[in-house]
């Protein structure tokens, strides 16, 4: 077993198959052709490759997310933001009753550098955890090269919005990806702003549909615009969101294209609550105590409209702040 350095990540390998095993607290992860597989004190969990590489490359892209990042049923990490939990079988009411669950928190930059460093060497060089099935490589086999300009791909998040002053380099860069095969028909005209002399650099406008056209990842929010503590992260969509979210706070959904079905279950016990079918012009709210995952047949673009504050957990918690949007 050896620490790499300043990073804290306890790994060893490469192993029968090519790839490190490695150690996070008393958390254990090793790959072979098909499967990844976790071990903590008091029990064991399989996970198909393909599948945990897309949620993996979620959690780091995301640096943990809003609340719950379920990978599975059993395994997944809760953010709060400066430390992380890992932990299997937490929100598992079998796992719970049998006294399988097993928690372990850990300072952020810890867990991340684990999760990164176990991406990198578990992706081979043929596939793409960001994309979608029809446009990667299969992840199984032995190890085989990597993929590193894919899973270190930066997320985009403006400072303003894009478009306006000291944001520009985002849309120059945007601009720079070929249209996305399933967005052929989107049109690529941008709105002309005529601006008030003297405002020229506070008024912007750019073609959103333009813009998600040309993305080349699925299920992860950019930031095209920031005001105070509201962002709007719009996202491209297509198959299934690898991972099953547990909100911490609402989060505000908008179609703009096409159609998504959502699973929304009990974030505590996984029960199911509704089943919402969403397409173009739909807006829908999900609450503060759910868990959801999205299903998009054909790829589609969706506004994620999120509250950034991280004093909401612990509002919504002590009951200063609902969990619902809306009480009818």
């Amino acid at each position: 077993m050896s620490t790499a350095q300043d990073s804290g990540v306890q790994t060893s390998g490469p192993n029968n198959f090519g790839y490190n095993d490695y150690v996070l607290g008393s958390f254990k992860f090793n790959r072979d052709e098909f499967f990844a597989h976790v071990s903590w004190p008091t029990g064991s969990h399989s996970i198909s490759i393909d599948n945990f590489l897309r949620a993996l490359q979620r959690d780091c892209a995301w640096d943990f997310f809003y609340g719950t990042v379920n990978f599975d049923h059993v395994v997944g990490t809760i953010n709060h933001y400066g430390t992380v939990d890992l932990f299997a079988g937490r929100f598992n009411e079998a796992y719970r009753k049998a006294e399988l669950d097993h928690s372990e928190n850990f300072q952020t930059p810890k867990i991340r550098a684990t999760f990164h460093s176990m991406l990198d060497n578990w992706t081979n060089s043929t596939f793409d955890p960001f994309a979608s099935p029809a446009e990667t490589q299969a992840p199984w086999g032995v190890k085989s090269g990597s993929n590193t300009d894919a899973v270190t791909r930066r997320r985009v998040a403006a400072a303003r919005m894009v478009g306006v002053k000291g944001d520009e380099q985002i849309r120059t860069d945007a601009t720079g990806h070929p249209i996305n095969r399933m967005f052929a028909d989107v049109p690529q005209g941008e709105p002309q702003v005529f601006a008030e002399p003297g405002f020229e650099g506070e008024i912007a406008a750019f073609n959103l549909f333009a813009y998600l056209s040309r993305s080349n990842v699925t299920w992860n929010p950019s930031v095209v615009s920031v005001c105070k503590e509201s962002l709007y992260c719009p996202t491209t969509e297509e198959y299934i969101l690898p991972i099953v979210h547990g909100n911490d706070r609402v989060e505000w959904f908008i179609q703009l294209s096409d159609e998504i079905v959502w699973d929304v279950a009990d974030r505590e016990t996984g029960a199911p609550r509704a089943k919402v079918t969403m397409r173009a012009g739909d807006c829908a709210a999900m609450p503060a105590d759910i868990r959801h995952q999205g299903f998009s047949s054909k790829r589609s673009m969706l506004l994620v409209w999120e509250n950034n504050s991280a004093d909401l957990p612990g509002l919504i918690a002590s009951g200063k702040a609902p969990q619902y949007p809306v009480s009818f």
